[in-house]
């Protein structure tokens, strides 16, 4: 299934998409839109043209896994997406994808900036990327507990 990660933000929202093979994310841009209603339709039209299964909204918990009131703000916006798109709309802790984006654009030397318009989709990257790690972990034990896996 084709999965799209959403890094949502107030200004700039990035996006990103894996293969049907659920193996690659790649970048797919970011969307400048302040007004969240307007963006959920961008959304939905994007997850209609890659004909994606699945949107994963990073949820941004605290370190300590609380939620505050970015968190609800996401919560919010994931609702307005799930209203206008056929799409499942799930969410995702995407605690330090932006430090890890940030990190990945210091090691390719991407500053000023060419760096703030790709941070959020390098983080959507970031996002879709653990979660597919974690579905691909999940399904690795579902078939070793199954017997499927010698």
């Amino acid at each position: 299934m084709k999965i799209m990660a959403v890094d949502f933000g107030d200004a700039r929202t990035g996006l990103a998409v894996c293969d049907r093979t659920e193996f690659l994310a790649s970048p797919i841009g970011t969307i400048e839109e302040r007004n969240p209603q307007i963006l959920a339709m961008k959304v939905a039209h994007m997850a209609e043209q890659y004909e994606v299964g699945q949107i994963v909204i990073g949820l941004p918990k605290n370190m300590n896994g609380t939620e505050g009131a970015r968190a609800e703000k996401c919560r919010r916006f994931a609702d307005t997406v799930q209203a206008v798109t056929e799409a499942e709309v799930v969410m995702w802790d995407e605690r330090s994808t932006t430090v890890s984006a940030h990190r990945i654009l210091n090691e390719n030397n991407v500053r000023g900036k060419q760096r703030k318009n790709v941070v959020d989709t390098v983080a959507a990257v970031v996002i879709l990327e653990s979660y597919l790690d974690h579905r691909n972990k999940t399904k690795n034990n579902s078939k070793k507990n199954s017997g499927e896996e010698n």
